[in-house]
C-alpha cells in the first residue's frame, strides 16, 4: 500500500491521460438527465395516506419524513424528508499488482446527480436491488470478486467494513466497503482502468473527478502512518471520548409520514423548505447507455448551496492531527460521528451570528491561501443527490484559533487513529473519511 501510494505513474493509465479518457467515455455513450414534474416519474409515486414517495417494486428506497429532536445548538427540533434506503450495497476496488506495485480498478461511472456526469468510481458501486437485478437490467461486472466465499472468485480481502453514508439526508444507511486483491488475471472492460494509490492521490486534488463512493473506499486503505507512534490522547482515550459524546446527547428521532412533515411544501417538481434553505426533493428522467439499465426516472435530494468540509490542523509533539468534530445527524445509527471540524453549507447559517454560527467555519471560509494545506471541489452519492458539492480543505491553524483544548465536542485526533477507526463500522463519517482518503493517498500533506 505504500509502495503504491508513492508510485505517481504506474503500468496501467498515466495520469495525465485520465480526464481525456473520462471525457472520451462521456462522448462514446449518450447520457441525458432532464428535470421532471414528479407526474411523470415511472413507477414511482406518493403513497396513499402517508404521502411517502415509493417505488413499485417495494425496492430500492423510499422517501419518507423524521421528526428530530436533539437538545443543544441552535436547532433543537425540526422535520425533514430523508430517504429509507434499508438494503446494504456494495462498494468494492478490485487491487492487483503490476511489476511489483498495487494498482486499483477504477471504473468510469455515470451517475444522474455529478454535474459533470462521469466520475472514477469504484470497480463495483451497487445497491443489492441493482446486483440482484431488480431492475432486469445487465449483470454487475466484476461483482463475483466481492461475493461471500464460495460464490465469489479467489481473492485476499484488504479491507472490508460497513460504513454510513450522509447522515443528513439517509436514514441509518450503511454500505460494505471492500479492497479485494487478486493473482487472477482480470480482463479489462472498456469503461474500467489501474491506477496506483499515488495516481489517485493526484487525481483527488482535482475538481469532480474521484467519487464519494470511491473516496469512501480509499479511505479504508490499511495504511500505516508516520504519527502511529504519538498522539494527544490514546486510542482507547479516543474511543472513550466517543461512547461518552454519544452518551450525553438527548435525541428522540421519530419517522412520520411525508405529507405531515411540516415547513415543507410539495409543488408539482419540488418539496421544498418553506425558508428556501437546506435542500429540496426533485425528479429526473435518465438516458445512460453505460448503465446495467439504459433509461430511467428517479427522485433525488438537492441541496442548496455549496458546502464547506474542512479539516483544522496543528502539529503537537512533531506529529500532526486534525480537530474532529462529535457530529450528530438525524439519520446516524448511533448518534454522533466523528466529522471534520467544518461541515456545513454557509447559506444555511447564514441569519444567524454569535454562538449560534457553527464553530470554525468563519477561521476556514477566511484562512488565507498559505494556510489552505489541500483544497478541491468534490461531489457527493451522485446516484441520490443532484449536483451536491463541497468545498474540501485542509488548513493550518494556530493556538488562538484552534485551541489544544478545543470547545466540547471537539477532539485532536491523528490521520493515524483515523484509519485505524474505519476498519470498524460508524465511526468516521462519510465527509471525514473522503478527507482521510486525501491524506491516506499522500495528495495532501500535513507536513510543511
Amino acid at each position: 500500500m505504500a509502495l503504491s501510494a508513492r508510485t505517481r505513474q504506474g503500468s496501467g493509465m498515466p495520469t495525465e491521460n485520465v480526464t481525456a479518457w473520462l471525457a472520451g467515455r462521456a462522448a462514446a455513450n449518450r447520457f441525458r438527465v432532464d428535470r421532471i414534474p414528479f407526474h411523470e416519474l415511472d413507477g414511482w409515486s406518493f403513497e396513499e395516506g402517508t404521502g411517502n414517495l415509493v417505488h413499485r417494486s417495494g425496492r430500492f428506497f423510499s422517501v419518507e419524513g423524521l421528526h428530530v429532536t436533539h437538545q443543544g445548538g441552535p436547532f433543537p427540533e425540526w422535520q425533514q424528508p430523508i430517504i429509507n434506503q434499508p438494503e446494504v450495497g456494495i462498494l468494492g476496488i478490485l487491487a492487483k499488482e503490476f511489476d511489483g506495485v498495487l494498482h486499483f480498478l477504477m471504473q468510469a461511472k455515470m451517475e444522474p446527480g455529478n454535474p459533470n456526469l462521469l466520475q472514477l468510481s469504484p470497480t463495483v458501486q451497487a445497491t443489492r436491488s441493482n446486483y440482484t437485478k431488480v431492475h432486469r437490467g445487465a449483470d454487475v461486472k466484476y461483482l463475483d470478486y466481492f461475493l461471500p466465499a464460495g460464490r465469489g472468485r479467489p481473492g485476499r480481502v484488504l479491507a472490508d467494513s460497513l460504513q454510513s453514508e450522509h447522515g443528513a439526508w439517509f436514514l441509518r444507511k450503511s454500505n460494505r466497503n471492500m479492497i479485494v486483491e487478486t493473482r487472477e488475471d482480470v480482463a479489462l472492460e472498456e469503461d474500467f482502468c489501474w491506477l496506483t494509490l499515488g495516481q489517485l492521490g493526484e487525481l483527488l486534488r482535482r475538481d469532480n473527478t474521484v467519487n464519494m463512493d470511491a473516496r469512501t473506499v480509499l479511505a479504508c486503505a490499511p495504511l500505516t502512518h508516520a504519527d502511529d507512534g504519538f498522539a494527544l490522547h490514546s486510542d482507547t482515550g479516543l474511543r472513550s471520548w466517543i461512547a461518552g459524546e454519544r452518551s450525553r446527547h438527548d435525541v428522540r428521532i421519530r419517522r412520520v409520514p411525508l405529507a405531515q412533515v411540516k415547513d415543507w411544501i410539495r409543488g408539482e417538481a419540488t418539496v421544498d423548505h418553506a425558508s428556501e434553505r437546506y435542500f429540496r426533493l426533485m425528479a429526473v428522467a435518465v438516458q445512460a447507455e453505460s448503465r446495467e439499465v439504459t433509461s430511467w426516472t428517479q427522485p433525488l435530494i438537492e441541496p442548496v448551496g455549496l458546502g464547506v468540509t474542512a479539516f483544522v490542523t496543528r502539529t503537537f509533539g512533531g506529529v500532526a492531527h486534525v480537530l474532529v468534530h462529535a457530529r450528530f445527524e438525524g439519520g446516524f445509527l448511533d448518534t454522533v460521528e466523528l466529522a471534520p471540524t467544518v461541515q456545513h453549507t454557509p447559506e444555511n447559517y447564514s441569519h444567524l451570528s454569535g454562538a449560534d454560527r457553527p464553530p470554525f467555519l468563519d477561521l476556514v471560509r477566511g484562512a488565507s491561501r498559505d494556510r489552505v494545506l489541500y483544497e478541491a471541489v468534490h461531489s457527493e452519492e451522485g446516484g441520490r443527490f443532484h449536483h451536491a458539492e463541497s468545498r474540501y480543505l485542509i488548513v493550518e491553524a494556530d493556538e488562538d484559533e484552534a485551541p489544544a483544548q478545543p470547545p466540547p465536542g471537539y477532539l485532536w485526533a491523528t490521520p493515524g487513529q483515523l484509519t485505524s477507526l474505519v476498519r470498524h463500522g460508524h465511526y468516521v463519517n462519510v465527509q471525514a473519511r473522503s478527507l482521510l482518503a486525501c491524506l491516506n493517498t499522500a495528495a495532501a500533506t500535513l507536513d510543511r
